[in-house]
């Protein structure tokens, strides 16, 4: 394991002389590892967790979830929701706002798969009824304060009128979706209070829909940050409905994971950044090639952790390039040497590669596709012959 981001013998790849840099290294034995940690939290109960597959990506990294009893998926696009059914998932909520054609392309996959047990978000009228007619389901999307989709959970009497909106449409209210996710930079007890105080919000509006002779199947909540806070709250247990939770960056973690979850969780990191000093362009300093093409700068500077050497600090990335300081006038790593970085915030950096090497024992083992990264062709079947062929062309490619 690495210890506050010490250097692991496990994480080290022989025969970089063929990897063009950077590079996405993704740990099998590690992701097994965290899943299994996980499924230990939710008590051996596979169908309480909800994976969010933004971070994941890799139908390689699906499967092994599938493999291991995971059924109940959600993701943000419909690239990401085409993956999903193809490895195997059971049931999957598009947790995002669909509509225009995007929401059209949510109605082709659900017919294209039928197997597949699909829902959408929605957080007004207009929404639900973009799906009647359709087979998909629908979770009403409550906003719990981060203000970014949602219904305000104070207003439940828009909850309880869109309940039944529903159900005018001809379509399956399958629950409620609360993601807590802006609490992640609290301390750990804040965060607690704060979110079991949203927690008691959202289940004054369960009770509503009781009450007025309806039923909410499930009710989803949790992020990665807010994870402990889910599972250590009393009054999702023993209900009705079914309560999961949905954290994705688990599968691999990064450095902000790590410092948000508990440390007996003991989750590891399952990806890294390999990366090549390119420069040492001034004293103290030396450049690496990772700029925010490869490791997303979103969560701020630094962008990531150099593994195992506390005296590199890295600055602010360009496209290409990472400089990064080095502490205390230690020589720092010479140039051509690899690093290997755990970024700050995983799932888009995970995004910015087409493809990852698997590494197992010290060794490359293959080359998996980032199945999921970026998006579908932007036009609709039938919208044009060049877009049929450009859909035909990202199809083969995927």
């Amino acid at each position: 394991m690495l210890n506050e981001f010490g250097w692991d013998e496990r994480y080290r790849v022989a025969g970089l002389e063929n990897v063009l840099t950077p590079a996405l290294v993704v740990y099998p034995e590690m992701i097994l590892t965290n899943i299994a940690r996980t499924l230990r939290l939710l008590d051996g109960d596979a169908d309480r967790w909800r994976v969010h597959i933004k971070t994941a990506k890799l139908e390689y990294a699906l499967r092994m979830l599938v493999e291991r009893g995971i059924r109940n998926f959600k993701c943000a696009t419909t690239l990401e929701l085409l993956t999903a059914c193809r490895s195997g998932a059971r049931d999957v909520l598009v947790a995002y706002p669909m509509v225009g054609a995007n929401a059209r392309r949510v109605r082709e996959l659900a017919e294209e798969f039928p197997a597949v047990r699909i829902s959408v978000l929605a957080e007004n009228e207009g929404q639900v009824r973009q799906w009647r007619g359709s087979r998909v389901g629908v979770f009403l999307d409550i906003n719990p304060g981060m203000d970014r989709t949602g219904i305000e959970q104070s207003h439940k009497d828009d909850v309880l009128k869109l309940v039944r909106a529903v159900g005018a449409a001809g379509l399956e209210f399958r629950g409620l979706h609360y993601y807590d996710g802006h609490y992640g930079g609290l301390g750990e007890r804040e965060r607690m209070a704060v979110a079991h105080a949203g927690y008691d919000s959202l289940m004054e509006v369960v009770a509503e829909i009781g009450g007025s002779g309806g039923n909410a199947p499930e009710v989803i909540t949790a992020g990665t940050p807010t994870l402990p806070c889910s599972l250590a709250y009393e009054g999702f247990r023993g209900k009705k409905f079914v309560h999961r939770v949905s954290p994705g960056t688990v599968v691999y973690n990064d450095a902000t994971s790590l410092a948000q979850l508990p440390a007996e969780y003991a989750y590891q990191p399952a990806a890294l950044m390999l990366t090549r000093v390119v420069s040492r362009p001034r004293a103290g300093v030396v450049t690496c090639d990772a700029g925010h093409k490869a490791v997303s700068a979103d969560a701020g500077v630094p962008t990531c952790v150099v593994v195992g050497h506390a005296e590199l600090t890295p600055l602010s990335p360009s496209e290409e390039h990472l400089p990064m300081s080095v502490a205390g006038g230690a020589a720092g790593p010479q140039v051509s040497e690899a690093l290997y970085l755990l970024p700050r915030h995983i799932c888009p950096t995970v995004n910015n590669f087409d493809c990852a090497l698997l590494a197992r024992d010290g060794r490359i083992e293959s080359v998996e596709r980032v199945t999921a990264r970026g998006r579908e062709a932007p036009l609709l079947r039938g919208a044009d012959i060049k877009a049929s062929a450009l859909r035909q062309a990202v199809a083969e490619k995927v």
